[in-house]
């Protein structure tokens, strides 16, 4: 498969099954997060892998109300970091861009294994950095929930959660945020 492919190939499904978590996957998922470019190579992501059962069963009391589905989850990733892990170069903080892009590539990769790899920001950050040990120090990111797409619908999801499982939602138009050479110049 190539990139263009795992791109379209992406959603952020709710509908999920389970899969096998094994060591080799988490490894494979983690080394694409790494080779990720970041400021100065300095690699400022951390991810905990957590598929134990209890583990996830504590983390799913962490979550906001319209998460629930969250418990068909075989592993969720909590991704942190902190801003002196990164650059700081006149005032721009890279580690939340240099983060975001090794999940980008961790989400990717997962899409190109059949897997789905759904990024959230429903949760209370500080029950998540009690339950993994988490240093208070740090950003939780996001949780990017991992499994199977399910054809059936997951019976814990919203209904408007349902009506997004049915159908990719709308994109902007590129007009709205691309332009050529200067800002407000459509591309040709």
């Amino acid at each position: 498969m190539d990139v263009q492919e795992a791109i379209k190939r992406r959603r952020a499904y709710r509908s999920l099954r389970p899969i096998g978590i094994t060591g080799e996957l988490i490894r494979d998922l983690a080394k694409s997060a790494q080779l990720t470019p970041s400021c100065f190579n300095n690699q400022p992501w951390r991810f905990v892998f957590v598929y134990d059962p209890d583990v996830l069963k504590q983390l799913h009391g962490a979550m906001s109300r319209g998460n629930e589905w969250v418990q068909a989850a075989s592993m969720i990733i909590a991704v942190f970091s902190r801003e002196d892990y990164d650059c700081l170069i006149k005032g721009r903080e890279y580690y939340l861009f240099d983060t975001g892009m090794a999940t980008a590539f961790l989400i990717l990769r997962a899409a190109e294994l059949g897997l789905v790899a759904h990024p959230i920001a429903g949760y209370d950050e500080g029950k998540v950095k009690e339950i993994l040990d988490i240093p208070e120090d740090v950003r939780v990111i996001t949780l990017v929930i991992v499994g199977k797409h399910s054809e059936a619908i997951g019976p814990l999801l919203t209904e408007k959660q349902v009506e997004s499982e049915k159908k990719r939602p709308e994109q902007k138009p590129l007009s709205e945020f691309a332009c050529a050479n200067r800002y407000g110049q459509p591309i040709a």
